[in-house]
């Protein structure tokens, strides 16, 4: 089973790729990356950029569910917009490639990497390098939060 995991946002973008069979004993990141757009370019093109970049991750890897955060609301309106646009363009390009879209909160992904729905973004990072398969090279905090989404649908999700 492949799973993408995705932390939207539109200047930095999480991405994962986790893998696991009925063998595996822990899941294996086959794929992980901080896809970033420019501030330069207007919101229109970086949308465009998320969903192209999307896609060929989908025809690359040929995940069979998606793992994404759902919107928590921030201070900021016009950066929670934004960041449900990318949402929206990321689910649609999931489901042109047929893939089973999965959404987990915060909360629900706090827990299932910790054990406990409190738990603060340092100790969700490290049982994420605890719980999968992981090289020593420095993962961004967007690369980690994307293996935490898709950890949490392993953990959720009945094969």
């Amino acid at each position: 089973m492949r799973i993408l995991g995705i932390d939207p946002g539109f200047e930095r973008l999480g991405v994962a790729i986790l893998e696991k069979n009925k063998s595996d004993r822990k899941e294996k990141v086959l794929f992980s990356e901080c896809f970033k757009t420019s501030a330069k370019l207007e919101f229109p093109e970086r949308l465009f950029m998320v969903g192209k970049e999307v896609r060929n991750i989908i025809k690359r890897f040929k995940p069979e569910i998606l793992a994404i955060e759902t919107l928590f609301f921030a201070t900021n309106q016009k950066t929670v917009m934004r960041v449900a646009e990318v949402r929206g363009a990321v689910i649609y390009e999931a489901s042109l490639g047929g893939l089973k879209i999965f959404e987990a909160s915060p909360l629900q992904i706090k827990i299932a990497t910790t054990g406990y729905g409190k738990a603060n973004k340092e100790q969700v990072m490290k049982m994420v390098k605890i719980l999968v398969q992981i090289d020593n090279l420095k993962k961004s905090d967007d690369e980690l939060d994307a293996i935490a989404i898709a950890l949490t649908a392993f953990a959720r999700m009945r094969f």
